[in-house]
C-alpha cells in the first residue's frame, strides 16, 4: 500500500465512508462474548509472530524515511522494531486476552423503595480515535484493548511508521474476518495528512472519544480543534529525588534506569533532584554509571560535584528530552523537592529514594501525579507493568481515566432499572 500525501475531496469521501463502516463496526464488537474477543486477540497474537518478516520488512521501509528526515536517535528507538520487539508486542495482546472482560459488569446495585432495581453497568464507549507518533507497538496494544472493551478504533499512527502500521493492521483484519467481525472494527488510517485529523475532529457523529498520544504541539491542538471528548496523553516530564539518607548504590541503580533504560519513552527520568545532605554521598556513586553515557545539565550546586556537566538554563527545567539528557538540581529537602516538582511536572510520574518514611509519606501525599513511585524506577509507571495487559497510554488528566489507562478507561455505563410495573406519582 501506497501512503497517500494529499487530502483531497475524494480522500475525504473515502475517509467519511469508512468512518461508517467503522460505526456499524462498533455495534459488533459491543455485543461480542468474553470468547469471542479472545478468540480474536489470540489469532492476532498469532499472526503478529507468523508475520514477523512482514513486519520487519516494513518497518525497514519506515526506518529508511526516518533516516532521510533525519529523526533523533530516541524517535528512531521508538520506531524501531526487532524479533524481540516483535515477541514482546505478541505477548502484549495474549496478555490482553487474558485479562477480564471489562465490559458487562456490574458497579452497583439497590433496591429503592418502592421495589424499582437500579443497577450501574459497564459499557463499551463505541468508536475511539487515537492519534499516535512513530511507535508501532502502540497500533497492536490499542487495536488489542479497543476489542477486548467491545469498541472499535480508528488509528492514526505518525507517518514515519506508515508501512509498519499497515502491516500491522493487516493482521488485526485477518484476525476479525476469521471470527466474522467486520475488519472495520481496527481502521488504521490510509492517510499520513494532517488535515485528515482535522477532519477526524469534526465528526462527533462518528467518533465517540479522542485519545491524543504525543508532544506538547499535538495535544494542544487537539484540545483546541476537537468537537469530541478528549483525554490528554501529555508530557512525561518526570522527576526522581534523591532524600537525604537514601541507599546511594540502590539510589544510582534506579536514576540510571529511569534515564537510560529507554530514554525516549514519556515514564523516563527528565529530572534529578538531589536532598543537599546526600549530594556528596550520592554523586560520586551516581557518576560512575552516568558520566559519558549522559548529557546533564545541572545548577551551580550540583556542578561542584560534577565540574564536567553543563551548566543549567532555566528553560532546563520542566523539559521533556526524550533522549540521553537530564537536567539536576540539589535542594534542601523533600519539601523543595515537591516544591519544584509542583512547578514543573506534568503530571505523569515522580518518584522518591529514601529510607525516611515520614518523607516518603509526605512526598505520596503532597506530589499531585497520576503515579508516585517511592523506591523504584519511574519506568514502571506502564499498563503492561501494573498488570493492565497493555495501556492505551498513560493519561495526565483526572476526570474518566488517570495514569496508565487500560480496559476500565475504555468503558462507560448505563443505568439499568427493572421494576414490575411501577409508575411515578
Amino acid at each position: 500500500m501506497k501512503m497517500e500525501t494529499q487530502f483531497s475531496k475524494i480522500a475525504e469521501r473515502k475517509l467519511t465512508q469508512a468512518l461508517g463502516r467503522v460505526r456499524d463496526a462498533s455495534r459488533v464488537t459491543a455485543l461480542l462474548t468474553n470468547a469471542q474477543k479472545n478468540l480474536i486477540l489470540r489469532e492476532a497474537a498469532s499472526g503478529i509472530r507468523k508475520y514477523e518478516k512482514e513486519l520487519l520488512a516494513a518497518n525497514r521501509k519506515d526506518l529508511d524515511y526516518a533516516r532521510s528526515q533525519k529523526l533523533s536517535s530516541a524517535m528512531m528507538d521508538r520506531l524501531t522494531l526487532s524479533a524481540e520487539r516483535i515477541q514482546q508486542i505478541a505477548a502484549s495482546v495474549d496478555a490482553v486476552a487474558s485479562l477480564q472482560d471489562p465490559v458487562g459488569k456490574i458497579l452497583s446495585r439497590t433496591v429503592r423503595p418502592n421495589g424499582l432495581e437500579v443497577k450501574r453497568v459497564t459499557v463499551p464507549i463505541g468508536v475511539i480515535l487515537i492519534i499516535y507518533e512513530a511507535r508501532p507497538n502502540v497500533t497492536a496494544e490499542c487495536a488489542s484493548l479497543c476489542i477486548k472493551s467491545g469498541n472499535a478504533a480508528v488509528l492514526r499512527g505518525g507517518r514515519e511508521a506508515f508501512y509498519t502500521n499497515q502491516a500491522m493492521a493487516s493482521i488485526f483484519k485477518r484476525a476479525l474476518k476469521k471470527q466474522r467481525v467486520p475488519e472495520h472494527a481496527v481502521y488504521v488510517l490510509e492517510t499520513a495528512h494532517r488535515e485528515a485529523v482535522d477532519f477526524l475532529l469534526t465528526r462527533e457523529k462518528d467518533i465517540q472519544l479522542v485519545i491524543p498520544r504525543g508532544g506538547h504541539s499535538l495535544i494542544e491542538k487537539v484540545v483546541a480543534q476537537s468537537r469530541i471528548p478528549v483525554i490528554k496523553h501529555y508530557q512525561g516530564i518526570c522527576h526522581v529525588y534523591i532524600d537525604d539518607n537514601a541507599d546511594v548504590r540502590k539510589a544510582a541503580a534506579i536514576v540510571h534506569n529511569a534515564k537510560l533504560q529507554r530514554p525516549g519513552v514519556c515514564n523516563a527520568m527528565e529530572t534529578l533532584l538531589v536532598s543537599r545532605k546526600a549530594a556528596a554521598r550520592f554523586l560520586p556513586e551516581l557518576e560512575k554509571l552516568i558520566k559519558g553515557r549522559c548529557e546533564v545539565r545541572a545548577d551551580e550546586a550540583s556542578r561542584r560535584f560534577w565540574p564536567w556537566a553543563k551548566k543549567a538554563r532555566p528553560e532546563d527545567f520542566g523539559h521533556e528530552y526524550l533522549d540521553k539528557i537530564f537536567s539536576m538540581k540539589i535542594v534542601r529537602d523533600v519539601r523543595d523537592a515537591v516544591d519544584h516538582i509542583s512547578r514543573y511536572g506534568s503530571g505523569h510520574t515522580e518518584s522518591i529514594v529514601t529510607r525516611n518514611k515520614q518523607n516518603a509519606d509526605f512526598f505520596v501525599q503532597n506530589v499531585d501525579a497520576s503515579s508516585v513511585m517511592v523506591n523504584a524506577s519511574t519506568r514502571f509507571a506502564d499498563g503492561f507493568e501494573y498488570g493492565l495487559g497493555a495501556e492505551i497510554g498513560i493519561s495526565t488528566d483526572k476526570i474518566h481515566a488517570r495514569g496508565p489507562m487500560g480496559l476500565e478507561g475504555l468503558t462507560s455505563y448505563k443505568y439499568v432499572v427493572t421494576g414490575s410495573g411501577q409508575i411515578r406519582k
